[in-house]
C-alpha cells in the first residue's frame, strides 16, 4: 500500500533519508500481530522525528522508538491525494473501522422514491445501490439539501407526506392540498396518470439541475408573447425566474449517483506532471499521471486562454546553449490524455456494483470533504462529465495547465524546513 519502506533502529536513525515533504506513513511494530499506526503529515521527517526520536523528558508511554521496527511511507502532492491514500491504507488494515477512525460521515442526498405508486422526494444520508439512478447529490450540508428540496417542491405539486397512501375520496386531505400545492392523490384529487406526469417532471428537474423546467417555461413564454397573451407571458416569466433561482441553489456536484462522473486534477509528486483521479458513479480511483512536457500554457496577461497558442513569456533571459523545447500538437496532447484516463476507466459494468454501499458512502464523503472546501483552500480542479456522460478533453487540458502552473508558483515560494 505504501511504496517506500525503511527499517527503523533507534540507535542509528537516518533521518536524512526521509524527505521533508507531505505524505502518508505507517509505523509497524516488531510483533506482526500488532496494528500499525497510520497517519498523514505535511512534513514526514519532522513528524517522524517527533514520534520516534526519544527524549529524556518524555514519558515512557509516549516513547515509540523502542516499539517500531519498520516505517513505510508514500509521498503526496496534495491534501486530496493524502486523504484518499490515508483512507485506502486505513481500510486495508482496519476494514469497517476505518470509517470511525477517520470520522467519515455520509453527506446528505436527495432521493426520489420512484418505486412507490405515488413517488415522493426526501433528504437522506443512506446510500442504496439499487437506487443510484434516483439518489442526487452530494450536498454540503443537510440544511442546504432541505432548503433546495423545499424550494423545488414549491415549483411543483408533488406530495410532501411520507405515509403510504390509500386513496379515499372521504379523506380530508392536508394543508398543502388546501393551498393548491399538492395534487392530493390521497383523496383522488387527480388521476394516477396526472400524478405520474408531475413525478416525471420533478425527476427531470433533478436530473438536469433545473434546465428541463427552465427550457419548458422559456418556450411557453415565447409562445404566449407571440400570441400577444402578455398577462400569461408575465406569469410564465415570474415562474421562470423562480425556477432559475431554485436551479442556482443546486450545487454543481448534485447529480444522480449513477452519473456522478468526473476527472479531478491535482498536483503530482512527479516532475513535469499532474495527477489525475477519476470519480466514476461516486467511486474514487487513481492517480494516473499526465506529463505536461511540450504543453503550451496560456498567457493570461495577454488575454489568451488557448493551450495551443501564445506560450507564457519568459521573465528571464534564455541562454544560447539552452536545449530546444519541442512543443506538442493538439492531437498529441489529447492522445496523451486518453492514455492517462484509460488507466482510470472502470471495467465494463457498473463500478458501484463492485463495492459495498458503505464503501460508496465513504468515497462520497471523501469527495464532498474536498469539493465543498472554500475555493481559496481547495487545491486542484474538477471537470464533470457532460450530458452524454463524456469527459470533455479540452476542459481537462485547460485545468491541467492551470493546476500545473499553480503548483509551480507555490513551489517557487519559500521552502518548508
Amino acid at each position: 500500500m505504501l511504496p517506500h519502506s525503511i527499517p527503523f533502529d533507534p540507535a542509528h536513525s537516518a533521518w536524512d533519508a526521509i524527505p521533508a515533504a507531505p505524505g502518508v506513513f505507517a509505523l509497524y511494530a516488531a510483533d506482526a500481530r500488532a496494528e500499525p499506526y497510520i497517519s498523514r503529515t505535511p512534513n514526514l521527517r519532522r513528524r517522524l522525528r517527533r514520534l520516534l526520536d526519544p527524549r529524556p523528558d518524555q514519558s515512557k508511554r509516549l516513547q515509540l522508538a523502542g516499539r517500531v521496527a519498520r516505517v513505510e511511507y508514500a509521498l503526496t502532492a496534495s491534501d486530496f491525494e493524502s486523504l484518499l491514500r490515508l483512507y485506502l491504507v486505513t481500510r486495508h488494515f482496519f476494514g469497517e473501522r476505518a470509517r470511525k477512525r477517520l470520522h467519515l460521515h455520509q453527506p446528505p442526498l436527495v432521493r426520489m422514491m420512484v418505486e412507490n405508486p405515488y413517488p415522493r422526494v426526501y433528504v437522506t444520508n443512506h446510500v442504496t445501490k439499487s437506487a443510484l439512478d434516483d439518489l442526487y447529490g452530494p450536498f454540503p450540508s443537510r440544511a442546504t439539501a432541505e432548503k433546495f428540496l423545499e424550494d423545488m417542491l414549491d415549483l411543483f405539486k408533488l406530495r410532501r407526506c411520507h405515509e403510504e397512501l390509500h386513496p379515499d375520496p372521504a379523506f380530508p386531505g392536508c394543508v398543502y392540498s388546501e393551498m393548491k400545492k399538492c395534487l392530493a392523490p390521497c383523496f383522488q384529487g387527480c388521476t394516477d396518470e396526472r400524478y405520474a406526469e408531475e413525478a416525471a417532471a420533478v425527476r427531470a428537474f433533478l436530473r438536469t439541475r433545473g434546465a428541463s423546467l427552465a427550457d419548458s417555461l422559456r418556450h411557453e413564454r415565447e409562445a404566449a408573447s407571440a400570441l400577444l397573451e402578455f398577462e400569461k407571458a408575465a406569469e410564465l416569466h415570474a415562474r421562470l425566474t423562480r425556477a432559475e433561482a431554485v436551479a442556482a441553489e443546486a450545487p454543481e456536484a448534485m447529480r444522480p449517483l449513477a452519473h456522478l462522473d468526473a476527472v479531478i486534477i491535482q498536483p503530482a509528486t512527479q516532475a513535469e506532471s499532474v495527477a489525475l483521479f477519476r470519480l466514476a458513479q461516486g467511486i474514487l480511483c487513481g492517480p494516473a499521471f499526465y506529463s505536461v512536457a511540450g504543453m503550451r500554457h496560456p498567457n493570461e496577461a495577454a488575454g489568451s486562454t488557448s493551450l495551443f497558442a501564445q506560450p507564457v513569456a519568459a521573465m528571464e533571459a534564455v541562454p544560447l546553449d539552452a536545449p530546444a523545447v519541442t512543443l506538442a500538437s493538439r492531437d498529441e496532447l489529447e492522445q496523451r490524455l486518453d492514455a492517462a484516463l484509460a488507466h482510470l476507466n472502470p471495467a465494463p459494468g457498473r463500478p458501484s456494483q463492485r463495492v459495498s454501499s458503505a464503501d460508496l458512502s465513504d468515497f462520497l464523503c471523501l469527495f464532498a470533504r474536498w469539493f465543498y472546501r472554500p475555493l481559496t483552500k481547495r487545491t486542484g480542479e474538477i471537470v464533470f462529465a457532460d450530458a452524454e456522460n463524456k469527459i470533455p478533453s479540452r476542459a481537462v487540458l485547460r485545468c491541467i495547465s492551470r493546476v500545473w502552473r499553480a503548483a509551480q508558483s507555490s513551489a517557487d515560494g519559500p521552502a518548508e524546513t
